[in-house]
């Protein structure tokens, strides 16, 4: 493996610095707890394919569809005490296909959608940056928040009172399970069907009813 040039680090010092200073950008939840709240473990999620069906760049409301079982297994981590976190790669705003006032839109009905059945998101966490991005500000040669990488994970677990060892992530895709992996946060691939009656099977010690 050849050694990155002088200029390579430089960007990537450069990006991780900005990443870090606008953070709370990517972050459409805050933590509420204090640095003594007790621990909790955290249920991570994907979202397209997961939460909603993945018709490709989903970003507005009417075009999103809920996954079976998707809002009533969110409501049921909620009342297990678990914290539930979003994770969720978004290069469409780097391709330039949507903004990021798009995606906050979008999970600002997500979450107004599940209120209506008593459960909630604690936070969402995207990853705006795309090797390829035509913006130039999304460009990046390799964005330490977007999956596989685990900057998104990372930072929910600074972020919030979160018990790593307890937690686990759901995603779609073997790229989800890499970055949890690497997290120190164990996963599960889901392939679709009904998400309550699949985290039941998963995670039988959690009362999802």
């Amino acid at each position: 493996m050849q050694p990155a040039s002088i200029s390579t680090l430089a960007r990537q010092q450069t990006f991780l610095t900005s990443s870090r200073n606008a953070a709370s950008r990517y972050n459409t939840s805050v933590s509420e707890t204090s640095p003594a709240s007790p621990l909790r473990p955290a249920l991570f999620l994907d979202r397209d394919g997961v939460l909603n069906e993945d018709q490709g760049y989903v970003h507005r409301w009417e075009d999103f569809r809920w996954i079976v079982g998707a809002r009533e297994a969110v409501a049921a981590f909620n009342r297990a005490g678990w914290l539930v976190i979003v994770v969720t790669n978004q290069s469409g705003i780097g391709r330039g296909f949507y903004s990021e006032d798009d995606v906050q839109a979008l999970h600002a009905k997500m979450s107004e959608d599940l209120g209506g059945i008593g459960g909630h998101i604690d936070a969402f966490y995207y990853a705006p940056h795309h090797p390829d991005a035509p913006v130039d500000a999304y460009r990046h040669p390799d964005p330490p928040d977007r999956k596989p990488n685990p900057g998104m994970i990372l930072r929910a677990l600074r972020e919030w009172p979160i018990e790593r060892a307890a937690s686990i992530l759901v995603g779609d895709k073997p790229s989800d399970l890499e970055a949890a992996f690497r997290s120190g946060v164990r996963a599960v691939l889901f392939q679709g069907g009904d998400l309550k009656a699949f985290l039941a099977s998963a995670l039988p010690e959690v009362d999802v009813s």
